[in-house]
């Protein structure tokens, strides 16, 4: 019996101190090791500006190195797979953005790996992006006007990255809102679609802007129009979709994300550290100098506007076009 009973005992403290060992760590002393930010893009591409502009800055505000690591693959899911499965104490985090928490679960619903957001907590956005209509400087189409009015006549190709992806799904937001006659041809990269445009094999282009504006201000490329719900401070001459009668309004965004579970204490710290991030002078130069903008929304603000993006796409994307991308 006394040699059952300490068994018993022995058995109670083994699970008391297994359990200890498998809890997330509490805000205590957080942050006290490094931590990794995963990002679903090659380094030098996509979001990955972003990830190590926050990254560093973080750094810096919270006194613990924030390190990138990258995991390109599947428009950024494969990252977002990553963290929802991590230990969640705060010191594995994910990129997110509109593509891997707000589209994919639209697009890939069940076959998608994890669920959004209910997989994660939200700590904050971080940065807004618009999608952008682009044709090239020879181009007959002056105005976002004379585009509309042609696709109504007479088909116009339309190149885009990423199946199934933000800028894409954007489109096919625009095709259903306007009726035109726009021909989706797809593309890996910005840079084949822009030189197979200014080479006429396609008449226009539909990506994030960022990369492209300094090819627009370069006299290389003609910004038609752009998504967000007003004008970009950085590109005050070009119209909104929304202002020519067009209401697509979804962006490419970027923000930081940690798996379920976190402790709330934790969230909020690196919450209230990318928000001290993102009112420094030198981050916010950087995130402007393109044409996005610093979108600083946090926790439960940033969750809010997830779940409303998610409806969008969900709202506006003709169900025949998801089936096409995922049989």
């Amino acid at each position: 019996m006394r040699l059952r009973n300490l068994a018993s005992i022995f058995c109670a403290l083994l699970i008391a101190a297994l359990g200890i060992l498998s809890a997330p760590a509490s805000a205590g002393d957080f942050p006290n090791q490094a931590i990794t930010l995963i990002v679903g893009f090659p380094p030098g591409g996509g979001g990955d500006l972003y990830g190590r502009l926050l990254a560093d800055a973080m750094s810096k505000s919270l006194g613990k190195t924030v390190v990138v690591e990258n995991k390109p693959g599947a428009g950024g899911n494969i990252a977002a797979d990553i963290v929802a499965k991590s230990r969640p104490d705060g010191y594995t985090l994910l990129l997110a953005m509109s593509g891997n928490i707000a589209v994919a679960p639209v697009v890939r619903g069940d076959s998608l790996p994890y669920k959004s957001p209910d997989d994660f907590e939200m700590i904050g956005a971080a940065v807004e992006a618009p999608h952008g209509l682009f044709v090239a400087k020879n181009s007959p189409f002056k105005t976002a006007k004379q585009f509309f009015e042609h696709a109504h006549e007479d088909e116009i190709t339309v190149g885009s990255t990423s199946p199934g992806g933000a800028a894409h799904m954007g489109l096919e937001m625009i095709k259903l809102k306007t009726k035109a006659h726009l021909l989706y041809v797809p593309y890996r990269g910005s840079g084949p679609a822009v030189t197979d445009m200014i080479g006429g094999q396609i008449e226009s282009f539909f990506a994030t802007a960022p990369p492209l504006v300094s090819q627009v201000r370069g006299g290389a490329l003609r910004l038609l129009a752009v998504t967000g719900e007003e004008r970009n401070p950085s590109l005050p001459d070009v119209p909104t979709f929304k202002e020519i009668g067009i209401p697509v309004v979804v962006t490419q965004w970027y923000g930081l994300a940690a798996p379920k579970g976190t402790p709330r204490e934790v969230v909020d710290i690196l919450s209230k550290h990318l928000s001290k991030a993102l009112k420094d002078p030198k981050v916010q130069k950087i995130i402007r100098q393109d044409g996005a903008v610093e979108k600083d929304l946090p926790t439960d603000q940033f969750t809010a506007y997830v779940k409303a993006d998610i409806k969008g796409y969900r709202d506006n994307i003709d169900p025949a076009t998801i089936a096409a991308i995922v049989p």
